[in-house]
């Protein structure tokens, strides 16, 4: 799979931005001229959605101030009636901050001390406080301001500058936890590419519209960059995309294989259907004999196979590993309805060891809570493509790291040699080569029983066709989502398989269009 560097859906984290600042400096683009032309712009976006009214602008004693000096000169010019209070005095600003608030005076306005008085009869607030990089909770007078906004009974809208002001660029949260204060911003204008904090939560609740905008950055710098976090989209993943041939058949486009459990059946269905419809060859659900009639009365297209329910010569204690020795079975999801009992733990091994496409989800995860070593062993154990599908509460049965949720997908990426998908509202999908990506087009209505067993099946149908695993794990909770949010409210999770054709026929169109469907040879 490849990115440009230079797409839109590119995240920088607050370091990588800042090397961007200095890139496009050393390249002859001064740092007062990106000032200039931040200040610029959100002054352009406050101008562009609401008539002039009077506006309070909120400077901090860095950067991020200096961009809110520009922005309140330029409002003031446009015939709005601006205040500005400063956190600090104009004395001590630096640099271009300094620079800009000199031109504000020469233009006649006036620096207020911070406090929350600045916000009498204001009808629009400008939060330049902080940007991405703050690393301490909000005190003292910018808190007071801050929380003095918030306990309006109507507070004006509020537009931030790069981020929300207590926001972390890198994280999304909010510095000093539940007791710390951060504005809910209606508009962020952020500038050249957006950081992860923007996407992830709660600081894509705080950022409201956000709009990223061109402030003289040149494109080449992110080459240097190497950057290796997107927003996931389908510009991440689409050329990878593995759209059924003409001159094929079924088992071109893969045999994947879901693990069944004896009682909780319906896991097992949600995930293979899902598989089917987005565009496995065939699957199978294997199953412990008994419980075959269950599934084979329930489902149409799905093939059956039953399980042992004593211990065989050949294939393990139930012949789940003799059933995957063959090499037309392309990919195995182990988990779903499993039960958290011998019998999982010996499936995943089986279809680790028989090197297919695999993915673990639920108690094939949990399975492992005593020895997760020997989970990670064993998938590195061969040159296979794995996908583990954790939510909060299982991620932290098999793994240690802490922190916001792009750090632990990462880590757990790399501990275990597989590539993570992270479910929740801000799910991240990370390699263990550090290349990461955070969804954001999954609607609440997700959080329903069978949802989680849905987006394994898409994983397992993709990647029995052969799409890479971090790919198809990308892929499978974008068409997830989007196929979630056609649906809205009254969203269960049988509704979802059926709801992806019309996302697929969007996808192809759109591949088409783009040129990215190979052509056939005769």
């Amino acid at each position: 799979m490849h990115i440009s560097a230079t797409d839109s859906s590119v995240l920088l984290s607050v370091e990588e931005m800042y090397a961007a600042d200095a890139a496009a400096a050393a390249s002859g683009v001064p740092s007062g001229q990106q000032m200039e032309a931040a200040g610029g712009a959100i002054a352009r976006e406050i101008v562009a959605r609401w008539p002039a009214r009077p506006v309070a602008v909120l400077c901090g004693p860095g950067n991020n101030g200096g961009d809110g000096f520009v922005a309140a000169r330029q409002l003031r010019d446009a015939g709005w009636q601006v205040r500005l209070a400063l956190l600090g005095s104009v004395e001590r600003l630096k640099g271009d901050a300094a620079v800009s608030a000199r031109r504000w005076h020469e233009a006649g306005g006036a620096v207020e001390a911070m406090g929350p008085a600045v916000l009498e009869g204001a009808g629009l607030v400008v939060d330049a406080l902080f940007g991405a990089g703050l690393a301490r909770p909000l005190e003292g007078a910018a808190a007071e301001t801050v929380a003095a906004l918030a306990g309006m009974d109507a507070p004006p809208p509020l537009v931030a500058v790069d981020i929300p002001s207590g926001v972390h660029g890198n994280s999304g949260a909010v510095v000093g936890g539940a007791e710390a204060v951060a504005p809910w911003a209606d508009l962020t204008v952020t500038f050249f590419r957006r950081k992860p904090g923007h996407l992830l939560l709660p600081g894509r609740l705080h950022c409201g519209e956000l709009v990223t905008a061109d402030i003289g950055i040149p494109e080449q710098v992110l080459e240097d960059i190497a950057p290796t976090t997107w927003e996931n989209s389908p510009a991440l993943w689409l050329g990878a995309y593995p759209w059924p041939r003409l001159a094929g058949h079924k088992y071109d486009r893969g045999h994947a294989v879901v693990a069944g459990g004896a009682e909780m059946t319906g896991a097992a269905r949600l995930a293979a259907r899902a598989a089917l419809r987005v565009g496995a060859g065939l699957v199978t659900i294997a199953a412990p004999a008994a419980a075959i009639p269950i599934y084979a009365t329930t489902i149409g297209g799905i093939l059956t196979h039953g399980l042992a329910s004593k211990p065989g010569r050949a294939g393990g204690p139930d012949g789940f590993a003799a059933f995957l020795d063959d090499r037309r079975k392309t990919a195995v999801l182990v988990g779903p309805g499993n039960g958290v009992i011998p019998a999982t733990r010996a499936h995943v091994l089986a279809a680790l060891a028989a090197g297919k496409a695999c993915v673990l989800d639920a108690d094939a995860l949990t399975v492992f809570q005593e020895a997760p070593a020997a989970l990670f062993k064993a998938i590195g154990a061969e040159a296979t493509a794995c996908v583990l599908t954790p939510h909060d509460g299982e991620y932290a049965r098999i793994f240690e790291a802490t922190g916001d949720r792009l750090t632990r997908a990462r880590a757990a990426a790399r501990a275990s040699g597989a590539v993570v998908l992270l479910k929740g509202g801000d799910t991240v999908v990370a390699a263990p080569d550090g290349r990461a990506a955070i969804n954001i087009n999954a609607p609440a209505e997700l959080a329903t029983a069978g949802a989680g067993d849905v987006l394994a099946g898409l994983v397992l149908g993709l990647l029995a066709q052969g799409m890479g695993a971090f790919a198809a794990a990308c892929a499978a909770v974008w068409q997830h989502g989007a196929a979630a949010s056609g649906i809205g409210p009254g969203l269960i999770a049988d509704d979802l398989a059926d709801a992806l054709p019309p996302i697929l026929r969007r996808l192809k169109g759109r591949a088409e269009r783009d040129g990215l469907l190979r052509p056939e040879l005769g």
